[in-house]
């Protein structure tokens, strides 16, 4: 194997890949990045048994190979290499050991133990059909509003991802840990010829957003501007440009949480998202600890609401924003951490909440929106 290739590429897709091999002495192989020169160019892959991910890139290639190196040493050595071309060739890679891979940049030149491509695991392949798709920029923004949501307990794993429902031209991306829930729908560019349902594990959507966060250049959005997504029975496959990730899909039901979003209020309340935001800190200074509540009251004849929190070490606190609200008096306890979360992902100058009673749901909507809710449980007192 030999070939030539440019600093600035070989270290995106290194950036690309890298992040995925994970420290692993049971099998050393899953610490390394695999390279394949070849008729399509460089491509390069890392796994951890349940998610893998692999990106193309441009170079000359002078002899086709394959070979595994460590990830991340390897990515932060070109990293520091100058902006200039890199050479890198196997040598000896019959040898007892696996054989070595020479880099050559700039002034500099280092060579790194390996292990061969023989022993690397295998990467799913996904069939590519009934193709769905949506926009970079969507699909970012969608999984950073309910990424958070998702449950981190292991004794409920079908809530351990996120939903994946497709209806029309409609993607909806759902997360719950059973005592908040987030859902945001998407507008789909290419919708599949059949509904699609899928939970797909935080991890890869971990994976896929910080990729997706890598394309913020416009110039990088006008090559990549869509997501694809290709669903088999036990494998998701998503692709923007030559990047590809594929991870395994968690089986089982996921709850039917549509029955716990309630369809009428009797409060709605609209204020300023960055006064709500800040008074919510501003009182979960004298939250329980443990208990994170505060008390939030909705008062039409003073259009107003009210957060306050008591601590008996430490005192108490009331903060008043101005609100516009219809319907009746109401009161609740929320946990201040989870009402923040769906705050901070409300992307309008205002929010409205919503209210039954302080047994039922408080639900945050962006006003003028319909495309995003989040629901939090009331704590029971």
């Amino acid at each position: 194997m030999k070939f030539v290739v440019t600093q600035e590429n070989l270290s995106q897709g290194l950036m690309t890949v890298a992040h995925v091999a994970a420290k692993n002495t049971n099998l050393p192989v899953l610490n390394n990045v695999l390279i394949e020169a070849g008729e399509n160019g460089i491509k390069l892959s890392a796994t951890n048994l349940e998610i893998g991910v692999s990106c193309q890139v441009r170079g000359k290639i002078e002899r086709p190979g394959s070979f595994t190196v460590q990830s991340k040493l390897f990515a932060d050595y070109v990293s520091l290499l100058p902006k200039d071309s890199v050479e890198i060739a196997l040598e000896n890679a019959s040898g007892e050991n696996g054989g070595s891979m020479v880099v050559k940049g700039g002034s500099s030149e280092m060579k790194m133990k390996g292990i061969a491509a023989a022993d690397f695991p295998l990467i799913p392949t996904v069939e590519r059909t009934n193709t769905l798709s949506c926009s970079v920029i969507d699909l970012r923004a969608a999984i950073a509003q309910v990424i958070f949501a998702v449950s981190m307990s292991e004794t409920r794993p079908e809530i351990n991802g996120v939903l994946l429902t497709t209806s029309g031209n409609q993607l909806t991306l759902t997360a719950t840990d059973s005592y908040r829930l987030a859902e945001r729908k998407v507008r789909l560019l290419t919708a599949p010829t059949k509904p699609q349902k899928v939970i797909v594990p935080a991890r890869a959507l971990q994976e896929l957003l910080r990729i997706l966060t890598s394309f913020k250049d416009p110039a990088a959005l006008a090559t990549v501007d869509r997501v694809e997504l290709f669903v088999a029975e036990n494998q998701v496959l998503f692709t923007l440009g030559t990047v590809e990730i594929v991870s395994r899909v968690i089986e089982g039901q996921y709850p039917d949480y549509e029955q716990i979003i309630p369809k009428q209020y009797a409060t709605t309340a609209r204020a300023a998202t960055v006064d709500l935001t800040k008074a919510t800190k501003t009182t979960s200074l004298f939250s329980r600890s443990g208990i994170y509540d505060v008390a939030l009251a909705v008062m039409p004849t003073q259009r107003s609401l009210s957060l306050s929190a008591a601590n008996a070490q430490l005192g108490e606190n009331t903060s008043r924003i101005a609100a516009e609200v219809t319907g009746q008096e109401n009161r609740t306890v929320l946990n201040y951490r989870f009402l923040l979360d769906g705050l901070q992902n409300i992307e309008t100058e205002e929010v409205e909440l919503h209210l039954i009673d302080n047994a039922s749901p408080c639900v945050l909507k962006p006003r003028g929106r319909t495309d995003y809710l989040y629901l939090v449980m009331p704590i029971k007192q």
